[in-house]
This record gives structure tokens, C-alpha cells and sequence, in this order.
């Protein structure tokens, strides 16, 4: 029978000792030092803060909007009825949304929602946010903003020649011709045609950019006259 040597056998009392020791310390210390509960919404804690600053900017410019909407069964944030925008955290949702032709506005989580009003396609009023805001901040949705207010202006100029009145009403009626709607049409008549038509106007699905162009301002007009 071949002998052990003393240093082996100390070796592994040793071993034997440290692991039963480590197994001890490691359950008291579950015992007493329990882990701190996940939190189910912890990766998502920067979606939720920006949805807490955009309800606050809403409410601070007075603007009406749904949360957790289904736009035609695409889900977003927030939804603004009466300007039909929709606000989303999703980037692949909110280019679906685009290609229909609807205003999308697409906010990153670590984008403060203080900044919201820099992308939304229509001129908002001055707040306590706007004042916090970085200049190149604003500028980021100057362009969208000018393309909603000429669209806007556009209603209280006619042609040449022509009364303010007159002027809106040839603008009106371009539009509901352009949709291909009778002038009685209701929003959701409007709505449709607008939808109908987008699919081949847009430029992403090959259409010329001023036809689309063209496609918003005669739904924009048409809408606002339904209302």
C-alpha cells in the first residue's frame, strides 16, 4: 500500500476547509445581504423619464395628445389628434408611419423632452422648456417647422387678382380636387384619400418629392376645412 505524503494530506484538508468556509459566508450573505430586487422596467427607465417630460412640455403648450396609441395598428408614444402627428420611440415605426404620409416625430430615450418642441412640425409656444434649450437644439426642426407655417400662411393669401376669401376658396377646392374628394367630404373620407394617393407620390416608394409635397399641403387644407 503506497504511503501518502503528509504535505498532500495537508493540502487537501486545507482545500476541503477554504470550500466549506466560502460555502458558509456565501449563504449567510444571501441571508442577510439579499440582492436587490430587479426592477422589470429598469432597461426601459429612459423611455419612461422622456415620456415624463413629454406629458410635462404637453401640458405646458396646452396641447391635447393620447398615450399609447394605435395608429392604424402601429402602436406609438403619443398621439396629437387635431394635428394628426404621432410620437414614437421606435425607429422602424416611425419610417412605416412616414411612408403612409402622416407626420411622425421620432424621439431618442436620451433625448430630453424639453427638445420635443424643436421637432414638431408646427410652431408651439414659448415655455420655461424652450428656455432651457440649447440653440442647435431648436434649430433641428426649423425646416419642418417653415414648411407647417407657409402651409398655414398660405390660407389667409390668395392669387393675384383675387380677395383673401376668393383665394381661400380656390385653395380649398384645389385641395379636395387634388384628393379627389367632393367638397362635403368628412375627415375621414379625407383621411382615406389621402392614403390612397401617398402610396404612389411618396419618395420612397418612387414618387417626385414636390407631388408629395403638394399631396400634404391639399390634405392639410382639405382637413382643416372639414373641421
Amino acid at each position: 500500500m503506497v504511503a501518502v505524503p503528509n504535505w498532500l494530506v495537508v493540502g487537501l484538508a486545507i482545500a476541503g476547509g477554504l470550500a466549506v468556509l466560502f460555502a458558509v459566508l456565501f449563504v449567510v450573505g444571501e441571508r442577510f445581504f439579499p440582492p436587490a430586487a430587479a426592477n422589470p422596467g429598469s432597461e426601459h427607465d429612459g423611455e419612461w423619464k422622456r415620456r415624463a417630460e413629454i406629458r410635462a412640455y404637453l401640458d405646458a403648450i396646452d396641447e391635447p395628445y393620447t398615450e399609447d396609441y394605435a395608429l392604424d395598428g402601429e402602436p406609438v408614444a403619443f398621439y396629437l389628434p387635431e394635428r394628426d402627428v404621432a410620437i414614437t420611440f421606435d425607429g422602424q415605426a416611425y419610417f412605416r408611419i412616414e411612408r403612409q404620409g402622416l407626420h411622425a416625430v421620432l424621439v431618442e430615450h436620451e433625448m430630453p423632452g424639453a427638445h420635443l418642441g424643436a421637432r414638431l412640425p408646427f410652431e408651439t409656444p414659448e415655455t420655461r422648456f424652450d428656455r432651457r434649450q440649447e440653440g442647435d437644439a431648436r434649430n433641428d426642426g426649423r425646416e419642418r417647422r417653415q414648411r407647417w407655417e407657409r402651409r398655414r400662411r398660405s390660407a389667409s393669401s390668395g392669387p393675384s387678382g383675387t380677395t383673401t376669401a376668393e383665394g381661400e376658396r380656390q385653395r380649398v377646392d384645389s385641395a379636395f380636387d387634388t384628393l379627389g374628394v367632393p367638397r362635403d367630404a368628412d375627415e375621414d373620407e379625407i383621411r382615406a384619400a389621402y392614403r390612397e394617393q401617398v402610396k404612389e407620390v411618396h419618395p420612397d416608394h418612387g414618387g417626385e418629392e414636390e407631388a408629395f409635397r403638394e399631396l400634404q399641403e391639399a390634405y392639410t387644407a382639405a382637413r382643416d376645412a372639414a373641421n
